[in-house]
């Protein structure tokens, strides 16, 4: 990729995210001169392998970025708001994985397939938008510049990996206890999650949406750059460990028929089309689990409205969702020489 190694730290380190987010480095062999692991007092001295090298995880401090270039921040919002600037201000650039700055208007909100030029914009932090956005505008991007949308309505149906490991752990031992009928027990989400579904992912907002939905709306503009676009988002949490799915119903300005839009989203970045029901081939969470790309099929004229165009969409959330598409980010800047950064 580059002559050149970097010094990379993930701030998150111990979490769901954070280990992808190593996984997914050492996968695509980035080019990394030194890696620091930084997380809360409670996974300090852990130690984490990398490239066949168990690295011990350090506790996170507003010096802990000194001679860091790129820093890959996935600790929660509350961590980002008190440590993205240290980092900033120690000469690193902040890709974020939570909400914390994604609506700021100086802050790029990126997925590399669709708005990549926005990046040399960056004032030292880059955001990645939430899990189930990224996977919707990679394949809403070429519908777009086809056709103009108009308007979107999407429901999701979102695993527990993306409420964390705990929600994880929380389906898992719930459904060992259904199935040898002990007591459930309800600690991380609302509500039972194994065989279950729950209409509440994050709190709800005023208007009756919760602020997963409002996300959606809300990003899908800006990565856009289309504020017209109306869009409506129903997420709900399923009982599957990873894997988003999400169906959604598109309206745009000119008529597209099922095929154009195959032969659009067959060809664009990041999309695989899985579209063959006469032989039950459609995109399956547990066959994007693990993958890179996002997949979808179900894609059929919407014979309720004009112009309408219904798909079917499925992702790792922890890989496009969040770790991947964080270090895409990073890889367009070392190939655009947009690394080192200074302040």
């Amino acid at each position: 990729m580059a002559d050149k190694e970097f010094n990379i730290a993930v701030v998150g380190a111990s979490g769901a995210v954070g280990r992808e987010m190593i996984a997914v480095l050492e996968e695509r062999n980035f080019p990394i001169s030194s890696l620091s692991l930084l997380a809360s007092a409670r996974s300090e001295g852990n130690r984490l392998e990398f490239k066949g090298e168990s690295i011990r995880v350090e506790r996170l401090k507003h010096d802990s970025f000194k001679g860091v270039e790129l820093a890959l921040f996935s600790a929660g919002g509350s961590v980002s708001k008190e440590f993205a600037a240290s980092a900033v201000k120690a000469g690193a650039v902040v890709i974020d994985n939570t909400s914390h700055f994604r609506m700021e208007p100086n802050v790029p909100l990126v997925v590399p397939e669709v708005n990549p030029e926005t990046i040399a914009t960056h004032k030292g932090i880059i955001s990645n938008p939430n899990c189930s956005t990224i996977q919707m505008v990679v394949v809403l991007k070429p519908i777009h510049d086809a056709a103009r949308i108009k308007r979107v309505v999407v429901s999701t149906y979102q695993s527990t990996s993306g409420a964390g490991k705990k929600a994880m752990d929380e389906l898992f031992s719930q459904t060992v206890a259904i199935l040898n009928q002990r007591e459930i027990k309800v600690n991380v989400l609302p509500h039972q999650i194994a065989f279950n579904c729950l209409p509440h992912i994050d709190v709800f907002c005023d208007n009756g949406y919760t602020k997963e939905e409002i996300k959606m709306v809300n990003e899908t503009k800006k990565i856009l750059a289309d504020p017209s676009i109306a869009l409506t988002a129903t997420c709900v949490r399923v009982p599957v460990f990873c894997g988003h799915s999400e169906a959604v119903n598109i309206q745009t300005e000119r008529k597209l028929t099922a095929k154009e839009v195959r032969d659009l989203l067959s060809v664009a970045p990041g999309v695989e089309v899985v579209d063959d029901p006469a032989n039950n081939s459609y995109p399956l969470a547990i066959e994007a689990a693990g993958k890179d790309p996002c997949y979808v099929g179900r894609i059929r004229e919407d014979i309720s409205t004009e112009n309408g165009i219904d798909l079917w969409v499925v992702a790792d959330n922890l890989r496009k969702g969040a770790a991947l598409n964080a270090v895409q980010i990073a890889e367009y800047m070392v190939e655009n020489s947009l690394l080192p950064w200074s302040p």
